[in-house]
C-alpha cells in the first residue's frame, strides 16, 4: 500500500513540471494551475477586498493575466508566489477604483460588532459586556482605517506579514525587494498604526498603568 501511495505522489506533477508543458504547448495544462490554486487566490482577494464579486473578477483576470505571460515566466519564484503578486497588484488597482469601498467596510465592520440596542436605544435589553464590545469595534475600526492610511508600500508589506502570514523572505521575493527594506517597512507600518490607536484613544501609552 504504501508503495501505491508513493506512487500516486509521484504521478502529481510539479508547479515547475505544468510551467513547461504549458510553455511547450500544452495550453490544457493551465487548468490544473487553476484548480490547484483559485481557492487560495480568492481568499486572498476577498481579504483584500471585502467583496466576493470583485475578488472573482480578480482572480479571474489574475489568472488570465499569468496565462498571457506564462511564456515570460523564469522560474524565479515559485508559481503561487508569482500569481499572488498578480493577484495583490489587482486587488490594490480594484481599491483605487473604488474609493467607496472604505466607507462601506467601516459601515459594515460596525453593524456586525455592534449589537441590537447597545446604542441609541435606552429601552433596549443591554448585550452581554456591551462596553466590552464597543471597545473592540472601536479598535477594529480605528485600526482598519491606520491601515488603510499607511503608504502603499508599507500597507502592502504589513499585509502580507500579518494578513497572510508570509515570512519575510517570502515577502522580499513578493515584492521583489531586499529583506532589510521588508524589515524597516514592517518597522515603520507598525510604528504608524501604535501611534494612529495612541492619537484615538485606543491604546494607552507603555507604562500608563
Amino acid at each position: 500500500m504504501g508503495g501505491a501511495q508513493s506512487s500516486a505522489e509521484s504521478a502529481t506533477p510539479s508547479d515547475s513540471d505544468i510551467v513547461t508543458a504549458v510553455q511547450a504547448g500544452d495550453r490544457e495544462a493551465f487548468g490544473v494551475l487553476v484548480n490547484r490554486y483559485q481557492g487560495r487566490a480568492f481568499r486572498l482577494a476577498l481579504r483584500v477586498l471585502r467583496d466576493e464579486e470583485q475578488a472573482r473578477d480578480v482572480v479571474q483576470e489574475g489568472f488570465l493575466k499569468a496565462y498571457r505571460s506564462l511564456d515570460r515566466f523564469e522560474g524565479r519564484s515559485s508559481f503561487y508566489t508569482w500569481l499572488y503578486r498578480l493577484v495583490m497588484n489587482l486587488c490594490i488597482d480594484q481599491k483605487r477604483r473604488d474609493k467607496s469601498a472604505r466607507q462601506v467596510e467601516w459601515q459594515d465592520e460596525q453593524s456586525l460588532s455592534v449589537a441590537p440596542g447597545a446604542i441609541g436605544d435606552p429601552g433596549a435589553a443591554p448585550p452581554a459586556e456591551p462596553i466590552d464590545g464597543l471597545h473592540r469595534a472601536q479598535l477594529r475600526k480605528q485600526l482598519a482605517e491606520a491601515i488603510e492610511a499607511l503608504p502603499d508600500d508599507a500597507r502592502r508589506t504589513f499585509q502580507l506579514r500579518e494578513v497572510d502570514g508570509l515570512a519575510y523572505a517570502e515577502i522580499a521575493k513578493t515584492l521583489g525587494i531586499p529583506k532589510g527594506t521588508v524589515m524597516s517597512r514592517l518597522h515603520y507600518a507598525r510604528r504608524r498604526l501604535r501611534e494612529a490607536l495612541l492619537d484615538a484613544g485606543v491604546v494607552e501609552p507603555e507604562g500608563a498603568r
